[in-house]
């Protein structure tokens, strides 16, 4: 049986943390910054959770399924 790929785009944008949760970054806060708010940057640059909704593509993604 051949091995599983993982797909590269995801293991560059999601991360798994110490409990098994998955990590995402916020998006729009790449370019046309000029226009967005203080308040509304500064919220983009924390992490997020991923919405369970989307956890087992994800996963599946990874290759951890």
């Amino acid at each position: 049986m051949p091995k599983m790929k993982t797909n590269s785009g995801a293991k560059k944008r999601f991360a798994l943390t110490g409990t098994g949760k998955i990590k995402r970054k916020h998006a729009y806060k790449s370019h046309i910054l000029t226009k967005k708010t203080k308040k509304q940057k500064r919220r983009l640059t924390h992490f997020s959770i991923l919405n369970a909704s989307n956890v087992n593509s994800v996963k599946e993604m990874l290759g951890l399924k």
